[in-house]
């Protein structure tokens, strides 16, 4: 009886153990995989909350007008560095390019969570060493609006939060690539709804008003703010040249729907019907 006929009778052959071993060790990938994602997903859950605190200068280890001291020059180079290094990661990691390479070493089911655990810990980092420059430029103590200012500081955070669930926030944080099946998964299909009907980029729009609304903006906040700000225009700007590229219906979307600041909807004669799946 050939091995052929073993095989087709259910009996043992070299090729079983050898599929048997490769099948367990891809599970065994998967799940070390999905527990990366996982650690990445609550680490990220992790800085945003120490970021609302830090921002909002709440009596926390670090905050953005206590912490670690430095004169101001010293202080104003350990912030700009940290920024940096932050802002390179967060714009070139996220290009096609880089991707690619990091796809060479790494499964591509963990491409996105790489980045989402790099991008933890360098906001980690910039939250930890910032360098309080704390002079004021501006405090508001009048009420209602120094009520105002801090509600809309934390709408700023909850526009930025919720714009996530808007698209897809497990695959935007890399959950739903670790946890595919080998060649199941299929990148989000693009869609108009929600905050995006309004703006392009609300995550961006929501992050501008959280560094930028407070009753108590010193120097090193308006340096924060100053630099989240460059960052994301040239991030947004980086963005943007990928979706146009990947998707051909973004260049209708973009031209009658702003890129962070809200204009009155027109509604006769768009192309595309607000809310439509891409």
């Amino acid at each position: 009886m050939s091995a052929h006929d073993l095989a087709a009778e259910g009996g043992d052959t070299a090729e079983g153990p050898r599929q048997n071993r490769a099948h367990g060790g891809e599970s065994v990938t998967r799940t070390v995989g999905f527990v990366v994602a996982i650690i990445a997903y609550l680490w990220f859950v992790a800085d945003i909350g120490w970021a609302v605190g830090f921002l909002a200068d709440l009596p926390l280890a670090t905050g953005i007008d206590h912490g670690p001291q430095a004169p101001v020059g010293p202080a104003v180079v350990v912030d700009i560095g940290v920024l940096g290094l932050f802002a390179i990661h967060h714009s070139v990691m996220a290009r096609e390019s880089a991707k690619r390479m990091v796809t060479s070493i790494l499964p591509s089911a963990l491409e996105r969570s790489a980045y989402v655990l790099v991008a933890d810990a360098l906001l980690a980092l910039v939250l930890w060493q910032w360098r309080p420059v704390a002079d004021a430029v501006w405090e508001v103590t009048a009420a209602p609006w120094r009520a105002v200012l801090w509600v809309g500081y934390g709408l700023g955070w909850a526009v930025a939060v919720a714009s996530t669930f808007m698209i897809d926030h497990a695959d935007l944080l890399g959950l739903r690539q670790a946890a595919s099946r080998p060649g199941r998964y299929r990148q989000p299909t693009f869609r108009e709804r929600w905050f995006y009907a309004y703006v392009r980029h609300p995550l961006m729009l929501g992050l501008l008003m959280a560094v930028w609304i407070t009753p108590e903006m010193t120097v090193g906040h308006l340096l924060f703010a100053g630099a989240s700000t460059a960052y994301i225009l040239v991030g947004v700007r980086l963005e943007e040249r990928d979706l146009r590229r990947h998707h051909i219906e973004y260049a209708a979307y973009a031209a009658r729907v702003p890129s962070l600041v809200p204009r009155p909807r027109r509604v006769r004669g768009c192309p595309v019907p607000h809310g439509r799946d891409g």
